[in-house]
This record gives structure tokens, sequence and C-alpha cells, in this order.
């Protein structure tokens, strides 16, 4: 029999019969790595251990200490086994498909009788009986034509329908958890006892259509998460309490910002405090990006279709465009256009117009333009997934040497907006060529080592994405990370010389010839929505005291301190915080929870004494103590947090 030589992480090979199994391999080094081995990882690919290796390789043994692999297989692994549970307790429900997903699994189930939360708790003691059998795991590779005859057999249409979608070239595996089995493509672990048993939770039911189809019957879906181990689940869980409490569409509805109806699906209707807090935050980008040498441009939002068919868009992105058609003159055709999804023809268009010259560049362009794409209603969420949303939009215009210096000033620019807004914790990842591509490796060489260079330039590391990049130039991703753990990619930076040239842009350079500029696209809030979104959940409602809509309520607590209440509004509002009465016959603490409900930073309290003093009683939001303040400083303190920081 063929011999083949299998090298191992610590550098050292041995030979072994062409067709050994990870399994086998384990075993020969020891019994006690065998019996804790989950699976293998051969020339980098993810191996079952019972897939046969046929040539030399590289081949190191996994076990649950691994993260990476240890998770997969935790999750795909609980998949089948809440399916065979579902179908252990209810025979006649067709089982479907069940992907791991980020943090855990679901599996689709066809079953005429809905599911119940009270049903969740019977699937998960079904489940534990399964892992505590302990039966082992065992896969074959079945012949196309067998393996769906095998399923019409059975009258599972979704299997037969999954099989017709696998590549020709691929194989078709089959898997055995026990005697319960299911096609699937694999790795699994050795046994159902290999899963751990306390750290994975049913969590909710949903309803799912077979592969987005909408056309077909409604499936039933049921989501679990998974872990290493019992800690990180109750982390996870924990984390989800906490983000529950955080909840933008919850805290906006407490605090009065935005309300969604069906008749604008997507779209936001900002009430008086939540416009404030937008207007606040659109005044403070706009002095950033003067003081950055932005000019502001606006354009228009509804546009003549021949400049999407230019640029491109109309063939790779009409579907999440809305479209217009205006009878104009009561003409036989109708003109057709579009609602802009992006604002990056329209800034071609100003670029356009008048002679440039190398001098002109780099040209920093921004606008808060209004923007209009289709999602389906399915995947909207509050304000952070919308149809309808305005972008802190800017094309920077300028030559390839300029790329360098331009990312890294931008990336100095994002830093302070992130820090200011209370994000010091965010990464950077640079997103690299794809396999389908415009433009020489040359070139993509140049425009990546350009964006490397900024990052290292500006003191930041990055991660790669090998092959993440849009086809036509690299990009980075800015990502934050919130208060709770939770990753939001919010800013980009795209290289782009693909529209200037579709779109005929170009600069009389320094030998008196047309060049082409090149163009990024970048963004640093990214949507005013989906952020103010990510900064309601971050702070919890508790806006930084500059953004908070409504900064101070002043409250009597008795009717004779009236006139001192409406004294110190004006004080307040004379330098500059956002101020209100309250001088409605309610006892303080029913005003003092009533405010606080609605995430007001600070609550000023009136009485005879206050009024006899020229003080005030100081409540911060999250306070349970009060402190006597005088008037004079009260107004000096709040004058200056009131202040956005860039005009500190």
């Amino acid at each position: 029999m063929a011999q083949i030589s299998l090298t191992f992480p610590d550098g050292n090979s041995r030979d072994y019969d062409a067709g050994v199994t990870p399994a086998e391999v384990a075993a020969s080094i020891a019994s006690s790595l065998a019996k804790k081995a989950i699976s293998a990882t051969v020339n980098g690919q993810h191996w079952d251990m019972q897939w046969p290796i046929d040539a030399d390789a590289s081949i190191a043994i996994n076990t649950m200490k691994d993260e990476e692999p240890a998770l997969e297989l935790i999750r795909h692994d609980l998949a089948h086994i809440m399916a065979r549970a579902v179908q252990e307790l209810w025979p006649d429900t067709q089982v479907t498909i069940g992907p791991v997903i980020k943090d855990g699994w679901y599996y689709d189930f066809d079953r005429k009788e809905p599911f119940t939360p009270e049903d969740l708790a019977v699937i998960e003691k079904k489940m534990k009986e399964i892992i505590n059998k302990r039966d082992a795991v065992r896969t074959e590779v079945w012949d196309r034509d067998v393996a769906i005859q095998h399923y019409k057999d059975k009258g599972e249409p979704y299997k037969v329908e999954l099989i017709d979608a696998i590549p020709g070239d691929e194989p078709l595996r089959m898997y055995w958890h026990g005697d319960w089995q299911d096609l699937c493509r694999g790795p699994h672990l050795q046994n159902t006892g290999q899963v751990p048993g306390d750290s994975w939770k049913l969590m909710s039911i949903a309803g799912a259509y077979w592969r987005g189809d909408s056309d077909r019957a409604m499936l039933q879906r049921i989501y679990g998460v998974a872990f290493q181990n019992k800690e990180q689940l109750k982390a996870h869980m924990n984390m989800l309490e906490e983000a529950a409490k955080r909840d933008h569409r919850k805290l906006g509805k407490e605090m009065g910002l935005f309300h969604m109806q069906e008749e604008a699906p997507g779209q936001v209707f900002w009430h008086p405090n939540g416009w404030k807090v937008y207007t606040t935050l659109q005044d403070y980008m706009r002095r950033k990006q003067e003081a950055g040498d932005y000019v502001e441009v606006n354009t228009p939002q509804v546009v003549d279709r021949k400049l999407w068919e230019a640029s491109g868009h109309w063939d790779k992105y009409q579907e999440n465009m809305f479209i217009v058609e205006v009878d104009e003159d009561h003409a036989r055709e109708k003109a057709v256009n579009a609602l802009k999804p992006m604002n990056c023809p329209c800034h071609v268009q100003v670029f356009n117009q008048g002679l440039k010259s190398y001098r002109d560049l780099p040209l920093r362009m921004a606008e808060f333009g209004s923007c209009a794409r289709y999602e389906p209603s399915g995947a909207l969420h509050g304000i952070m997934r919308v149809r309808g949303f305005t972008q802190d939009d800017g094309h920077i215009f300028c030559s390839e040497d300029q790329i360098t210096a331009e990312t890294k000033t931008f990336i100095d620019f994002l830093s302070t907006v992130y820090s200011d807004l209370g994000f010091d914790n965010w990464s950077i990842k640079l997103s690299t060529r794809p396999e389908k591509r415009i433009g020489s490796d040359e070139v993509w060489d140049r425009m990546e080592e350009a964006l490397g260079e900024a990052c290292k330039a500006a003191g930041h590391d990055f991660e790669i994405l090998e092959g993440e990049g849009a086809f036509y130039g690299p990009k980075l991703e800015f990502t934050l990370t919130d208060a709770i753990g939770r990753e939001w990619q919010c800013g980009t930076l795209q290289v782009d010389s693909n529209l200037p040239e579709r779109l005929d842009a170009n600069y009389i350079g320094k030998d008196g010839e047309k060049h082409r500029p090149v163009m990024l696209h970048r963004a640093t809030l990214g949507s005013f929505e989906r952020f103010i979104g990510i900064l309601i959940e971050e702070h919890a409602g508790k806006l930084p005291f500059w953004l908070a809509p409504r900064q101070v309520v002043v409250a009597s607590i008795i009717s004779d301190a009236d006139d001192y209440v409406h004294e110190v509004v004006a004080a307040l509002k004379a330098v500059g915080v956002r101020a209100e009465a309250d001088i409605r016959n309610e006892k303080i603490n029913y005003k003092v929870r009533e405010h606080s409900l609605g995430k007001v930073p600070v609550i000023l309290a009136c009485g005879a004494r206050e009024v006899e003093e020229r003080t005030v009683s100081v409540r911060r939001l999250g306070q349970k103590q009060t402190s006597v303040t005088s008037l004079d400083a009260i107004l000096e303190e709040l004058q200056k947090s009131a202040t956005p920081p860039d005009l500190l």
C-alpha cells in the first residue's frame, strides 16, 4: 500500500498508509489523545476524524481546548441533536436544513402544528438524553442517485432539493448520530457525548421560508446558542439581558425620540427630542469636516437612470433601488429615475464641473446625503436597519501618490470623532483583492500597501480580510466595540479608480496631460440613523450631556418656588443649556422617577430653602444622592458640559 507523510505542528513527520484517518493518527500517538480528539486540521482545512487522508499533508489534531474548531463542532452537532430530538418527539416532522451561525445554530422544520415556547424545554430535555447516550457518529459518502432515491422513498423532498443544489464534484456525505441520519457536509464530533451538556440553550422560535422563497409554505425555525463551557453561556445570557435593557427601540420610546409605523416601512418619524440629537450630531460633524478642509455639497435625491447605468449601479444594484417613473408632458414613454441609494456618482458630477488641476487635489467633498435603499421587510430593525437614511458621506479625489497621506488624515479624523462620542475601543480591518477584480496586480499591490502604511503611520494595527475587497479596490473597515462587547462596523474607506473611469473624471497633471483621479469613498458614522441607535445602546440611553436632547429639568418642590424655577431655566438657556421647567402639582419623587425614565441627565429641585439661599438641589441620572449647589456654580458647570467637545 502507498505510504504518505504527515507533518505535525511541532515539525516532526510520520509515515502512514494512504487512506489513514485522523482517528487512526490520534490513536497512533496516544490513546488519551484519541479519546479527547474532536477533529483535525489537514492542510488548513477542518477535517472529520473519519475522513481518509490520501496524500502528504500537514495535520493537527484538535481537542475541546481549540476554540474555533470546538465551537463549530459543538454548534453543528447540536443542530443535528436538536433535529433528532424533534423527530423522536414528533415523528411526522420533516427536517430541512440546520446551519451554524454566530453564537449558535438554527434548524428549520416542516410541521403542521406550531411549536410553542413550552416545547423548547421538552426538546432540551430530549437533547440531553441523546447527549448522555454517547451515541457514535459515523459517516459515509453516497452516490448522488442513491441519495436522491433514499430521500424520495422517505418522502423528504427538501433533502432532494438540497442534493440538486450541491455541485456535482462535491461528495455527498451522510451522517449518523446513533440511528438518526442526515445529509451533511460535516465535519462532526466522534460521539454525541462530546457535546458539553451545560453550555448551550434553545432560545426562540421563528418563521422562515425554505431557502428564502416566499412562495413556499413557511417553515418553523428553532434557534439555539452554544459555547465551550457554562461560564461562557452565562456571560452570553447576561449580555443578552443587558442588550434587552439597552434596546434602542425601547429606550427611543421612553425618551420620546422617534417612532416607526406601517405606512412608511423602514423610515423614521423623528420626534422633537430625537431630532435634537440628530441635528446636534450633524452640527458637530459639520464643524469637524469644515475644520478638516472638506467642502460640503448637496446633490439631488431623484436621478435619471442614465447616470446609474453609466456608474454601473443599474446592473449591479437595481434590486436595492427605489425606481421612480415620471410622466413628463404626458409622453408616450415615462422617464425612469431612481431615488439615490448612495451619493458617489453625484459627487463625481460636481467634480466634473469645471477644469480641475493637480493643484486642486486632494479635493475633499462631503454631503449629509439622504439615500433610499430597498431592504427586505424581514431585515428591518428599528433605526439600525432602515430604507431611508442619511450618510455622513465623503469622497476624496486625489492622485495615487496621495492615498497614504489622505488615508492617515482620515484615520486621525475618525479617531477624534469616535473618542468624542465615547468610543475608544475600535479596530481596523483591511479587505484585500478578491478573486474577480479589475486592475493589475501591481496597482493592487500599491493600493493595499498604501492603506496598510497609512494605518501604521496613524499608530493603529489592522487585521487583513483576504479577498474581501470590492472588485475595484481595497478598503478599510472601522469596527466599534460597545460597552457590552458587541461589534458594530461603522466607518469605511474604499479606494476606487473604477468610478472616475466610468464617469470620465479627470484633472490636468503637472505634465499638462489629463489624468484620472483616485476616489476615496469614506464615512465616519455611516448612517446617522444607525449610529444614533448605536449611541443609544452604548450609553443605555444616558447620552453624553452635550448630546442629550433634554439636558436639565428644573422641578419645583412647592408652588411658591415656581417663579424661581422659571428664573433658573432662563439662566440655563442663556448659557446654552437645554432646560425646561416642571411646576406641575406633583410630588418631587414622582417627577424625579418620570424624568429619570426619560433619561434626563440632571434634575434640579427647588424648594423654599433653595429659593431663599439661591441654590438648587442637584440629582444626576443614575445617582441616588443629591447635593446642594449655588446657582452660579451649577450654571458654570453645566455650561461647560453642554459645550460639544470640538468647541471646548
